[in-house]
């Protein structure tokens, strides 16, 4: 399944639900389904600054693609996370750089999150194109 159609499928996903609880317990269910980190990578050095809650990201890079892992402490989060390892895990470097991740905007997460968790969302997205930045730099240059 190609990225368009992830988001797509995500999207249609969120357009079952009328109601905001709806869909904050759809993102529940969601960061239920992450699967588990390697406990090994769950240390203070993957730890994304910015968020209020703890959230671990790991990103490893193999043949031109980057892959991301990660856990949190709570469920939202973990959740929020899960969506966005969804949309940029398994592709190259330029791809995450350039994401545009419009889909935020179109299912209304940045206007349901508190101040707190909408700066921990920025926090996630920025680790995430930093580590496609550094893979690319390293490896691509």
């Amino acid at each position: 399944m190609n990225n368009d159609e992830k988001v797509k499928n995500l999207l249609k996903e969120f357009d079952k639900f009328k109601e905001w609880t709806e869909k904050y317990s759809h993102i529940i269910d969601i960061g239920k389904a992450l699967p588990a980190m390697n406990e090994e990578h769950k240390i203070d050095k993957y730890l994304i600054s910015g968020c209020q809650s703890k959230v671990w990201l790991f990103a490893e890079y193999k043949d031109g693609i980057v892959k991301f892992s990660a856990d949190s402490n709570t469920i939202i989060t973990k959740g929020i996370i899960s969506m966005l390892i969804e949309t940029l895990s398994d592709h190259t470097p330029d791809f995450i750089i350039n994401a545009k991740l419009d889909f935020i905007d179109k299912i209304g997460l940045k206007e349901h999150l508190s101040p707190t968790r909408s700066n921990g969302l920025i926090s996630m997205i920025k680790q995430m194109k930093l580590y496609a930045l550094v893979f690319k730099t390293k490896y691509e240059s």
